[in-house]
Formats: C-alpha cells, structure tokens, sequence
C-alpha cells in the first residue's frame, strides 16, 4: 500500500471543543484558533422538557457555520426528571423529546447526548484547587460531599452513607468552617455545573430528593429502558444515535441511585435496548473515577456503540478524591485508550467526534472570568495534546503494518 493510502486508512478523531452558546466566555472564533472543526454544544437557552424547534435548531447551526465551525454532536438534549422518576406528563415529556430529536436530525445533528443521572449532573466539590504549577483544577473530595450532606444539607439518614471516621472528620470540619466556606461548600455542589441541568438551594435539593424516595438503581435502571424503548425508534428515522454521558462520580450520591457507571452497567442497557440508536458518550473520566473500570479495555469492547468520545483524566488521591489531571497524565492510560480508538476508528472505517472535557485553567485565563473546567487554554493544551498523540499513534501503525 502506498505511503498517502495507508495515512487515509484511519480516520482521525472528529476535534471539538464543548461551546454553551452566544454566553460562553470562549467566542467561537477562539475555538477554531485551537484547531477544531466543530463545536458541541445545546440550546442551553431553552427549559428542560420543552421541543427544540427546528428553526432555533437552524439559527444556532447557521451562527456555527458563519465562524467555520461544523455542529454535528448536541451535548445535551436534557431527560426531564419526570421522565428519569416515570412521573406525571412521562407520556408528553416523551413525545416533546421525540419531535426534538426529529428536529436535530432535520438538521444535520446525528448525535444526541444525553445523562440519567438524577438531579445533579457531574458533581465537584472544588472548582479552583491550586495544583504545584499554580494552574487550577476541578477536585471531588468525599469528605466534603460528607460535610455538606449531614451537617449543612442535614439530609435525614445521611450519616448511614459515610463510614464512621468519615462522620468524625466531616463534624470536625464543619465545626472549623466559618458561613462564607459552608456556602461555598453549598454552591458549589448543588448551584449548577457548567451544561448542568437544574441548580437549587438546599431546601429545593431536599424536596427534590424526596420525589426519589421510592427509586432505587433497579426502578431507575427500569425507567432508563423504558425511555429508551420509547424514543430510540424516533432516533433511528431521523438518523440520530442516542449517545449516555456516564455518571459523574460513577457512585451513589446523596442517596441517589447511579446507573452508568460501569461496564456492565452499559453492557446490560444494551442487551435490555439493541438498537443501535442506544449507543454510548465514552468519559475517560467518569468512567476513570473508579480504578475498577479497564478504559482501553471497554473501547475494545463497546466500541462499536461508542458514538462520542470525551477525554479526560483523573489523578485519584485517595478514596473517592480525585482531581482533573493534565489530558495525558493521571490514571486514565490515554495512551492505551487512544490506541484503542485509532484501531476502532481504522476497523470501522468511521472518525468519532472528540472533545478535550475538563482543562485546567491556567496562564491568562487565570486573570478571567470562566466557565469551571471549561476556559480556552487547557482545553486548547488538552486538544493539542490529544491530536499529537492519535497522530503519532497513527504513524506507528503504519511503519508497522498494523492492520484493523
């Protein structure tokens, strides 16, 4: 095989950057500069539940185009918690979501993002925790979600979740806190990450909570199916594949079940809904917050439903502590993953949209306003990164022959 045909066997990884419309700090003009093609992004303007209209849809595609940038990947279509709970209006709900993805499929959108995590989204405990170099960096601490749980939250039966030497330390860290670092401690767990979908107090949290009292990981895992088995059909006409974030962290929090966590978690959603509209957003880093998940190893194996890619690594510090390492540091062996995906990529002949998930920030973004994990220039790093090494990668398979 000539040199040029072996460099077009494999396709490379579709390079975007996460975008959260015309608010976003990061213009979209500066996400080309980093060497993307496309963006991901939603109509975060728009309540959960609601149909995604198909001229907004097109006036949001049209604003992308106009900065040479493609929009092929929404991150996310939000699941209304009445539909995660199989509450009242599941049957409107459902069709509202239907005629949303029949509208992103009418416009060119062929992959759907979506979680079934409920009422938070990805949880952090501290949104600025200095590493040596002075950069920034997104840290989960458990004592912390112990702290806010029992003593400021006061969830009933919340110490029953947390060993007793974690009770201990999380009342001795109360006690130390002054009421600037109890409601720091509060917005930062439950006012809304950035793409998160609702953002409460307290009070609001505990009511919420309430309505899961009688969902456990079973019921939930029940109720997934039944949305999936409801909607998939919908996804396949329009073209579109249904891609699950996992949950992040992948453990049971606040008393709330999680269901995407591990292999076998999303191995059984697949048995349970064979529709190859059921398919998989692959986070090194959800996924990598737990040591028991093999990450090259699940590409290999779930790779033909892997439809998104997000990359990302976790350094874990201890027991469920962990925070955003560089992109090709921590524990994710993204060398190994990213050998997985160029040989998925080379056997199925198709580039699966990328994004760098969770920079750090750093140099001048550190002297600005942005949104936690999402400033331009630890993505633009992570990006560069990320592109060095699939190509790289590449070229060994190559030199050497490797086939698909």
């Amino acid at each position: 095989m000539a040199r040029a045909d072996r460099e077009n066997a494999t396709p490379r990884m579709t390079q975007t950057m996460r975008w959260f419309g015309p608010n976003d700090p990061v213009p979209l003009a500066h996400i080309r500069q980093a060497g993307a093609s496309e963006v991901v992004t939603a109509l975060h303007d728009l309540p959960n539940g609601v149909v995604w209209e198909a001229e907004h849809i097109a006036s949001r595609k049209t604003m992308i185009a106009a900065a040479g940038l493609g929009w092929t990947v929404v991150e996310s279509l939000p699941v209304h918690e009445a539909i995660k709970t199989r509450g009242d209006g599941w049957d409107h709900l459902i069709d509202s979501y239907r005629r949303s993805i029949a509208n992103l499929g009418a416009n060119g959108i062929t992959t759907v993002t979506y979680n079934f995590m409920p009422l938070l989204d990805w949880t952090r405990t501290d949104l600025a925790w200095e590493l040596p170099d002075g950069a920034c960096a997104l840290r989960f601490e458990w004592d912390a979600v112990a702290v806010y749980d029992i003593h400021i939250l006061r969830r009933p039966g919340a110490a029953d979740d947390y060993a007793p030497d974690a009770q201990e330390r999380a009342a001795q860290r109360f006690a130390a806190m002054d009421e600037a670092a109890r409601h720091a401690l509060e917005r930062t767990i439950i006012a809304g990450l950035p793409g998160s979908e609702e953002s409460f107090s307290s009070p609001e949290f505990l009511r919420a909570l309430d309505a899961y009292r009688h969902t456990d990981a079973d019921q939930l895992r029940a109720n997934q199916v039944a949305f999936l088995e409801a909607v998939c059909p919908a996804a396949e006409e329009a073209g579109v594949q249904l891609v699950v974030h996992p949950d992040d962290p992948p453990f049971p929090i606040f008393g709330l079940p999680r269901v995407v966590s591990t292999e076998r978690d999303v191995a059984a959603l697949f048995a349970r809904v064979p529709s190859r509209a059921n398919g998989l957003c692959f986070c090194t880093g959800s996924f990598g917050a737990r040591l028991d998940n093999d990450l090259p190893g699940m590409v290999r194996r779930l790779g033909s439903r892997i439809g998104f890619l997000h990359l990302r690594a976790v350094a874990h510090e201890a027991e469920r502590v962990f925070h955003e390492a560089e992109h090709l540091g921590g524990d994710a062996q993204m060398a190994a993953v990213v050998a997985e995906i160029v040989a998925l990529s080379a056997r199925e002949q198709r580039a699966i949209p990328m994004r760098p998930d969770h920079g750090h920030q750093l140099a001048d973004d550190l002297q600005k306003t942005t949104n936690p994990g999402y400033s331009l220039i630890g993505r633009l790093r992570g990006l560069a990164e990320l592109r060095g090494l699939e190509h790289g990668l590449i070229h060994a398979r190559q030199m050497t022959g490797a086939t698909a």
